[in-house]
């Protein structure tokens, strides 16, 4: 029993050949089970009467509306339904849409193709961002474990846009100081899912990074007028409306299902607490996130453990990200390690990454089934080690550079 514990404080176990094979495992069952879902399909629906790629349905009865002149129509639960059905059926599930209209122009470009095209062209084109992201990440590793990592499987399958939110975010970061304004454009269009972006400006001004905040500012500027003009003042009142649908059925009352949603707020709403006290669990855990990224990134620790620290304490920020957002992690993991490849991993830093790499394999079940939150917390896990990562390293500067 020892010699097991040492080896998971130190680490040892996980060889590059072991990384290997465990993510060549997890990526051949992952294939097997999306062919295997192909397969048992009837024309766009999968074997429980699904859409194919089930949440991109309603990214494409969204499109269908705008191509149809109702930009404003998808903020409506009973009209986004009404499409949905329309286009897969009557049994169809209803599939909500909660984005701003700055995304409706996506939408509708998918939408011009026919759904299993737009389907694939959206997965792969966004795949390939995500990818390229984790090679400026993580340059000294193959690009086998970012693909294996679970929560690719779980974003396909879902049809969703964990791949473009991991590419904007990761991929702004990585270019923060070498291109500071495409770096802001990257995070200034990650605005189409505005709550991973509640920390960014936190981070952007503590670091001192005008230039960036000023180009990402810009960017949602410059997305808000363009949606305005194109989609009319109506779409964005109605994303305003729906708001409230959003807060009451969707993350107060759990129409998504409380096991799916990764956070605080969730978490102790799944475990039966009252929404008044999971508001106040959500409000500290804001609270307490945003000090500790401002004061990182006030520091002179490593950029990657700046990096790291806001994509996970952004997870940890928003109470409703689902277990197909779990895909930031994937940066934010990629950071820690390639920081750890180069300046060498502290103790249990290997083992930690490892389970939260595997960790949304398991996450959705064991919510579900033994309301234990794996997502949520492996996330603060990561945190955890970057911050204990951010205080050994700061400990060793110099005292002149260690600043908060």
């Amino acid at each position: 029993m020892a010699g097991i514990w040492a080896a998971v404080r130190t680490g040892d176990w996980l060889t590059v050949s072991r990384v290997r094979g465990y993510s060549l495992i997890v990526l051949a069952l992952g294939v097997a089970m999306l062919v295997g879902l192909a397969i048992s399909g009837d024309g766009l629906s999968d074997y429980q009467g699904r859409p194919l790629g089930t949440d991109f349905s309603n990214v494409y009865a969204a499109g269908q509306w705008v191509l149809d002149g109702r930009p404003e129509a998808p903020y409506s639960p009973a009209l986004q339904h009404e499409m949905e059905k329309r286009i897969f059926g009557a049994t169809t599930p209803f599939y909500g849409w909660h984005y701003p209209p700055i995304f409706l122009g996506v939408a509708a470009l998918l939408a011009l193709m026919p759904y299993l095209v737009a389907l694939f062209v959206w997965q792969a084109a966004t795949l390939a961002l995500y990818l390229w992201a984790m090679r400026m990440i993580v340059p000294q590793a193959a690009l086998l474990p970012a693909i294996a990592f679970p929560a690719v499987l779980i974003n396909i399958s879902h049809g969703h846009n964990g791949f473009l939110s991991a590419a904007l975010f990761g991929g702004g970061l990585v270019l923060l100081d070498r291109n500071p304004r495409i770096a802001g454009w990257l995070l200034g269009l990650l605005s189409f899912k505005p709550q991973l972006g509640v920390l960014i400006p936190v981070a952007l001004v503590a670091g001192g990074k005008w230039r960036a905040f000023t180009a990402a500012a810009a960017m949602v500027i410059a997305l808000v007028v363009l949606s305005w003009v194109m989609f009319g003042a109506g779409s964005w009142s109605a994303f305003r409306d729906s708001l409230e649908f959003t807060r009451t059925v969707v993350l107060e009352q759990g129409g998504t299902g409380f096991h799916k949603i990764q956070s605080p707020f969730a978490a102790l709403r799944l475990i039966g607490a009252p929404v008044e006290v999971a508001y106040a669990a959500q409000l500290a855990a804001i609270c307490t996130v945003a000090v500790l990224v401002f004061i990182l990134w006030r520091s002179e620790i490593a950029f990657a453990l700046k990096a790291a620290a806001l994509l996970t304490g952004a997870l940890i920020a928003t109470p409703y990200v689902l277990d197909y957002d779990l895909m930031v992690m994937a940066p934010a993991i990629g950071f820690v390690a390639a920081h750890g490849l180069k300046h060498g991993f502290i103790d249990y830093e290997k083992s930690v990454l490892a389970f939260c790499w595997i960790a949304p394999l398991i996450s959705r079940t064991l919510a579900e089934i033994i309301f234990v939150p794996v997502g949520l917390i492996v996330i603060i896990l990561l945190f955890g080690i970057v911050l204990r990562r951010g205080a050994i390293d700061r400990a060793a500067l110099p005292p002149s550079l260690s600043r908060v």
